[in-house]
C-alpha cells in the first residue's frame, strides 16, 4: 500500500516537474485554408470576424487562457498584418502568464505547410494542443492530457488525441447541426482509439467500407455516426516532423489524419476523448456561424458570453436571451424580440422590430424595419421600411429606404443597396468582382500578401468606383457593388451552408430522393439502421422476446431522436412545417408510425414544460399552455383518426406517473387545455373514459381526477343529440 502510494506521489512530481520543465503550449492556425466564408474574407481574415460582436479568435483565445495554456502561437498568413496589429493592439498582448506570439508566412497554401514551418522554427518543446481560430470551446483539458500522457507513456506511437462530441446528424440532409457533412467514425469502445475517419461517404451506396484487417486486430469496433469532430487535437512533437517528413500531408483530416489510419508501416495511433457536458465547436460555414452564434446567445458557452468577455458594465443581459449596450438608443415603439443583442452606440427608430439577431456597434436602424434571424455588424446603415431575414450585413454597408434581403443573402464591406431593391435569395453581394470559377485558392486568399498590407486588390482594375459605375444596376438606384453568380452545380452548397432555415421545398425533395435510395438499397439486399451502422441479417431462429426488446429499443432511440428536433425547433426558431418534415424523415428512417411520433412530441413538449423555469403548479400549466399553443399544428400534424388521440391520452397518464409526475395533479386542466386546441376530440375523451370504467381502481386516478370535464363532455354531447 506505501509503495503504491509513493509511486502515485511519485507520478504527480514527474507531471510537475515536465509542466515546469515544458509549459503547455498551443499552435492556432489563423487562416482557415478554404473559401467558406467568401467573399467576406477575400478582405477581412476569418478569424477577425465577429461573433455576437466580438471577434472569432478573442473566442479561442479566451479558452486556451483559462484551460491552463500558457504559450500560443499564431500562425498566419492571408491577411496576416490584420491579424498581427489586431494582437498587437489587444488585451492579449499583456497576459501575465499568457504569450500569443504571431508567426507570420506569405507562402503557406495549407495547414501542413503551416505545420512544417512552425516545425523548423523549433518553438514546440513537448505536447501541444492544435486548434484553429475558429474555434469556440469552455471543455477542461485536464482529462485529455492526462489520458494523451498516460497513452504515451505506455505506448510511444501515440501520438494524437482527438476530442469529439455526440452530434446526431439531419436524417434528411445527412448533415449536422453545424451545416457538416455527416461523419463516420470506427472507434474501438474499449481503448478508443480511432480506426477509421470518412466525412465523404457515398450515401447512395448504403455502405461504409472497413479493411478487414481492423476486424481482425480489434475484438470490437463500433461505427459512429452520431460523433463531431470538435477540431481540437492534443499532439505530441512527432506529429510536426510527421508534416515534415510526408509533404503530401497538407489538409489535417483528409490528407494526415486518414494517410495515418492506413500506414500499416509506421505504427502511429490516433485516439479519441469525447466530452459531454462541455461545448465544442468549430465555425466551418455560415450556418455553423449561424449555430455557434445562437448557443454563445443562449449561453451554452458560458463562462465565453458577451456580456462576460465585454465586461458586464458594457453589456446588461436581460429578459428572453436579450443583450443590450448601455448606450443603446431605443425608440419606445421599437419592438426587440428574444435571443437578440444590440451593441453599442447603435440607434433604432419607431416602431421597427428585431428579433433572434445580432445588431453591431454604431449601427443606425430607421422606422419600421423587420430584422429576423439576421446578423448586423458594425456602422451600417439600414433606412426606413427594409426587410431583412436570415442575413449577414458587414461593416459599412448602407442599405436604402424599401431594400428587402431575402433569406441566405450576405452583403460584404461597404456594399450599397438601392432603394426598393430586393436582393435575391443566397446572393453574395461584395464591392469584389467575383473571381472565375479557374481561379485556385491560393491565388485568390493569398495573392498578393507580399506588400505586407494583407489586403487583397487582385479583382479591381483601376479606380474602383469607376469599375463599380458599370454595374451598379445590380443593386438598383444608388447601388454599389457587384452580385456574384452560383457556380455550376454549387447550388446546393449554398442552401445547405446558408445562415437561412433550409427551404420546405428543398427538405421535401431530399426526403423524397432518401426514400428512392433506401427502397433501391433493400431491393439490393443492403439495410442500413438508423444509426448508420450496417445491420446483419435477422436471425430466424430469434425469440419473439428479443425482437420485443430491439423493438423498445427502438423506440427509446426514436423518442430521444425526436426530442433532439423539437428543442432544436425551439432554440433556432425553425418553422413548423419544417419541424413537421424533419420528424416525418426520423419516422422512416426507425420505421415508426403517426401514432409513434405524436407520443415523442407530446412527451417532448411536456418534458420542457417541466424544465422550463417554474414556481408554483400555476406557472408550469402556463408553460404548458405556451408550449401547446406554438406547437399545436406540429403536434396535429401526426393525429389523424381518434385511436392515435387516445394514445396521447395514455401517453400523458404514463409521464404523470413516471417522468412528469409534477403534471399529476394539473391531468385535467390540461386534458382541457387538449381540447380547448382541438388536439384532442370531444370522442376520444368519452372512449377514453369508457375504456377506463373497467379498469382497475389503481388505473382509474386521472379519470376520477377528470370526473367533472368528463361529466361536461357527456352532458354536451347528450344537449347535441336532443337538439
Amino acid at each position: 500500500m506505501g509503495a503504491q502510494k509513493k509511486s502515485a506521489t511519485a507520478r504527480v512530481s514527474e507531471d510537475q516537474e515536465e509542466l515546469a520543465r515544458n509549459p503547455l503550449q498551443a499552435i492556432l492556425l489563423a487562416d482557415s485554408f478554404a473559401t467558406t466564408f467568401r467573399p467576406i474574407t477575400l478582405e477581412r481574415p476569418k478569424v477577425l470576424l465577429p461573433l455576437v460582436n466580438i471577434p472569432m479568435i478573442d473566442y479561442t483565445l479566451a479558452w486556451l487562457e483559462s484551460a491552463g495554456v500558457e504559450e500560443v502561437f499564431v500562425f498566419c498568413c492571408a491577411h496576416s498584418k490584420q491579424v498581427i496589429d489586431y494582437l498587437e493592439s489587444s488585451r492579449w498582448s499583456s497576459q501575465p502568464n499568457f504569450s500569443v506570439t504571431t508567426i507570420e508566412s506569405h507562402n503557406s497554401i495549407s495547414a501542413g505547410d503551416a505545420l512544417r514551418l512552425i516545425y523548423e522554427r523549433n518553438v514546440i518543446h513537448g505536447d501541444f494542443v492544435l486548434i484553429s481560430g475558429d474555434t469556440v470551446s469552455n471543455m477542461s483539458l485536464t482529462q485529455v492530457l492526462q489520458e494523451h500522457k498516460e497513452r504515451r507513456k505506455k505506448d510511444a506511437n501515440a501520438i494524437m488525441t482527438m476530442v469529439v462530441k455526440k452530434s446526431k446528424p439531419s436524417p434528411i440532409t445527412q448533415q449536422s447541426r453545424l451545416g457538416t457533412d455527416e461523419l463516420f467514425m470506427a472507434i474501438n469502445p474499449v481503448t478508443k482509439q480511432l480506426l477509421c475517419y470518412e466525412d465523404k461517404a457515398e450515401h447512395s451506396k448504403g455502405f461504409i467500407s472497413l479493411d478487414k484487417t481492423l476486424i481482425a486486430d480489434n475484438p470490437s469496433i463500433i461505427l459512429h455516426n452520431d460523433k463531431q469532430d470538435c477540431y481540437i487535437d492534443v499532439c505530441s512533437q512527432e506529429v510536426l516532423s510527421l508534416f515534415t517528413d510526408n509533404f503530401d500531408y497538407q489538409h489535417l483530416r483528409r490528407h494526415f489524419v486518414k494517410g495515418l489510419l492506413v500506414d500499416d508501416i509506421m505504427g502511429y495511433k490516433i485516439f479519441t476523448h469525447e466530452i459531454h457536458s462541455s461545448y465544442a465547436a468549430r465555425i466551418d460555414n455560415f450556418r455553423s456561424y449561424d449555430t455557434i452564434s445562437k448557443d454563445i446567445i443562449q449561453r451554452w458557452t458560458y463562462p465565453f458570453v458577451p456580456d462576460i468577455l465585454c465586461g458586464s458594465s458594457a453589456i446588461k443581459v436581460e429578459r428572453q436571451g436579450t443583450y443590450r449596450a448601455s448606450d443603446v438608443t431605443l425608440s419606445r415603439s421599437a419592438h426587440i424580440g428574444s435571443f437578440t443583442f444590440i451593441g453599442q452606440g447603435t440607434k433604432i427608430g419607431n416602431d421597427t422590430k428585431i428579433s433572434h439577431s445580432v445588431v453591431g456597434e454604431g449601427c443606425t436602424i430607421g422606422s419600421n424595419v423587420t430584422i429576423e434571424g439576421s446578423y448586423i455588424w458594425n456602422n451600417v446603415t439600414i433606412e426606413d421600411g427594409c426587410q431583412l431575414r436570415h442575413a449577414i450585413v458587414c461593416d459599412g454597408v448602407i442599405m436604402k429606404s424599401g431594400a428587402v434581403l431575402q433569406p441566405g443573402v450576405i452583403l460584404s464591406f461597404k456594399v450599397v443597396v438601392g432603394q426598393q431593391f430586393v436582393v435575391p435569395a443566397y446572393s453574395k453581394v461584395s464591392l469584389l468582382q467575383q473571381p472565375t470559377q479557374q481561379d485556385s485558392d491560393e491565388e485568390l486568399e493569398y495573392a498578393d500578401n507580399t506588400s505586407g498590407t494583407g489586403e487583397l486588390r487582385y479583382k479591381l482594375n483601376g479606380d474602383i468606383a469607376a469599375d463599380l459605375s458599370e454595374t451598379a444596376y445590380e443593386l438598383g438606384t444608388g447601388g454599389v457593388g457587384y452580385i456574384w453568380s452560383v457556380f455550376e452545380g454549387a447550388q446546393d452548397e449554398e442552401w445547405k451552408h446558408s445562415v437561412a432555415p433550409i427551404p420546405k421545398d428543398k427538405l421535401v425533395k431530399l426526403m423524397l430522393d432518401k426514400d428512392e435510395d433506401e427502397e433501391q438499397l433493400t431491393q439490393d439486399g443492403n439495410v442500413l439502421s438508423a444509426s448508420g451502422e450496417l445491420k446483419a441479417d435477422s436471425d430466424d431462429n430469434g425469440s419473439e422476446d428479443d425482437d420485443n426488446a430491439d423493438s423498445r429499443d427502438d423506440y427509446g432511440f426514436f423518442e430521444k431522436e425526436v426530442e433532439a428536433t423539437f428543442l432544436r425547433a425551439v432554440h433556432e426558431n425553425v418553422k413548423v412545417d419544417h419541424a413537421v418534415l424533419e420528424v416525418n424523415a426520423l419516422r422512416l428512417s426507425y420505421n415508426m408510425a403517426s401514432v409513434d411520433c405524436a407520443g415523442a412530441i407530446f412527451y417532448s413538449m411536456m418534458k420542457l414544460a417541466v424544465e422550463s423555469p417554474h414556481h408554483s403548479a400555476s406557472e408550469l400549466h402556463r408553460n404548458a399552455a405556451d408550449i401547446i399553443t406554438k406547437w399545436v399544428k406540429l403536434l396535429k400534424s401526426f393525429l389523424h383518426d381518434i385511436d392515435e388521440e387516445i394514445e396521447v391520452i395514455l401517453k400523458f397518464e404514463e409521464m404523470c406517473l413516471e417522468s412528469a409526475k409534477e403534471f399529476a395533479a394539473l391531468f385535467p386542466q390540461v386534458l382541457h387545455l387538449l381540447y380547448d386546441k382541438e388536439i384532442l376530440q370531444e370522442d376520444a375523451i368519452l372512449r377514453w373514459a369508457d375504456e377506463k370504467e373497467g379498469a382497475d381502481e389503481s388505473d382509474k386516478v386521472f379519470l376520477k381526477s377528470s370526473e367533472k370535464f368528463v361529466q361536461w363532455l357527456k352532458e354536451a354531447e347528450e344537449e347535441d343529440e336532443d337538439d
